[in-house]
């Protein structure tokens, strides 16, 4: 941890000054692999969210913000991202303590995905573009405008703390926004990091804020009347109580939300390939992956090899730790339900003994549609298998789901692998391969999954609001 780092840790970053909580107070943090206390950090009191709020408004309307040249705010995304990929190392290393990440996600995954989107956006800033329509009045002309949405608050999950507020920070910036920064009070430690870094890249005092807290700051920022939009990942729950609170000021809001994604081996697919992708797609994260394969329909003709070649594989995966102590207990509880309702456990279900939150991977066959393990989201590292006969009722037993973010099909026959991915209710469906999104292509999901693209140019979108500007062209004459 850098001194720099070790002296804000326990600080604020409103309108370019790091300040303790208005009210001194402080809460702690664990590392997620032993338990113990990682950092106390400050918990901002409803007057410091005013005052981040307040410098947020103030930047937007400061001509070194709103006024900066495109191709700088370009320049600025690029520099931030170069900071963070010269500090790769220190940086994955706070992941890993802060969230638990095994290192190698950290350093490999987590921080070229944070730099990739950074430098996707940086490429956007200078493309942010109107259009123009010609009207029934030859003698009107009319463009359209692409304006800043405002003041933007930014509330992060502890899952992929660092890469998932990239997904947000970077095109809020592109496009001329002011934000505010709300990591998760389980892993806050990379967003202060992060923060420093807009600083020593050049952002405007105000331009990017942060609060730390539990979930009052949120509640605070969402019911806000001066936060103009709310880009928010994490539970399908708290998901629904944002658009209540929100409607206050009809803020803009961007939500992704819970999963249960299915995926489906056909009879044809390359079997040793769907179980590579079913452990890695499953157990990625320790299964603490808003898209992670959840419940897995295979062809009855190929279960009993595949549950096979699965058990033996996750068996074999050594895991990082999930979250919290609280958390286990949650995944241990769906381990234990779907014991109750007749699933066959086959590999793992239970905690590994020691210090830290681990959990061993877990494989359930004879999975039926109605039980929990099918429906619910576990956020761990479970694996639960449901078998099919007839494929025509496939598409029906998948889409039976309040959520509908990814799905993932496995064959070899393309008619099959379209007719599936057109018919499946999800945001985004993967082939043949692992959920890996893309800054250039959208993600989201239908039904309870959210609302709202992030990623590629469906992200300006959620930043911008569009404005039509009409002139009057005729003359005295005509």
């Amino acid at each position: 941890m850098s001194e720099a780092h070790a002296d804000t840790a326990t600080r604020l970053l409103i309108g370019g000054h790091w300040l303790p909580s208005s009210t001194g107070q402080t809460f702690l943090t664990r590392d997620p692999s032993t338990g113990n206390a990682l950092r106390e950090i400050a918990e901002a009191s409803p007057g410091d969210v005013d005052a981040a709020v307040a410098a947020a408004r103030a930047a937007m309307n400061d001509p070194a913000w709103s006024g900066l040249p495109r191709r700088q705010v370009s320049q600025l995304l690029w520099r931030l991202a170069d900071l963070i990929e010269a500090d790769a190392d220190a940086i994955a290393r706070l992941e890993t303590s802060d969230n638990g990440q095994p290192f190698e996600v950290s350093r490999n995954v987590t921080i070229p995905g944070t730099v990739e989107h950074l430098r996707y956006f940086a490429g956007w800033a200078t493309k942010i573009e109107g259009r123009t329509a010609p009207m029934s009045d030859p003698n009107v002309f009319h463009y359209t405008r692409r304006e800043p949405v405002g003041v933007c608050a930014l509330i992060l999950p502890w899952n992929f703390p660092l890469m998932i507020t990239a997904w947000k920070l970077a095109p809020a910036l592109a496009c001329g926004n002011a934000v505010i920064l709300k990591p998760a009070e389980q892993t806050p430690l990379t967003a202060v990091r992060l923060a420093e870094l807009c600083q020593e890249a050049g952002f405007p005092a105000g331009v990017v804020n942060l609060l730390t807290g539990g979930p009052s700051v949120g509640k605070r920022l969402v019911e806000h009347n001066d936060v103009d939009k709310v880009s928010f990942t994490g539970s399908t729950d708290v998901g629904r109580e944002i658009l209540r609170t929100s409607a206050g000021n009809f803020k803009r809001v961007t939500l992704e939300l819970g999963g249960k994604t299915p995926m489906i081996v056909a009879r044809d697919a390359d079997i040793d390939a769907a179980v590579t992708g079913t452990v890695q797609g499953a157990l990625f994260n320790s299964g603490q992956v808003c898209a992670a394969y959840s419940r897995f329909y295979v062809d009855s003709a190929r279960s009993d090899e595949f549950v096979e070649k699965v058990a033996a594989q996750a068996a074999a995966v050594r895991l990082g730790p999930l979250i919290s102590d609280e958390h286990r207990s949650s995944v241990d509880g769906f381990v234990r339900r779907g014991v109750a309702e007749g699933a066959e456990l086959v590999t793992g279900g239970k905690p590994v003994a020691g210090d830290g939150y681990f959990y061993e991977p877990t494989v359930f066959a004879g999975v039926r549609d109605e039980m929990s393990l099918a429906r619910d989201e576990i956020f761990g590292p479970v694996i639960p298998v449901l078998t099919y006969d007839d494929p025509d009722e496939l598409v029906g037993r998948a889409n039976d789901s309040a959520y509908g973010l990814a799905a993932s099909v496995w064959t070899k026959d393309l008619v099959t692998a379209h007719r599936l991915a057109a018919s499946v209710k999800a945001g985004a469906v993967f082939v043949n391969m692992l959920h890996v999104p893309d800054p250039a292509a959208p993600w989201g999901g239908f039904k309870a999954s959210g609302i709202g693209r992030e990623m590629g140019a469906y992200a300006l979108d959620a930043y911008t609001e569009i404005k039509g500007v009409f002139m009057n062209l005729a003359t005295e004459e005509s």
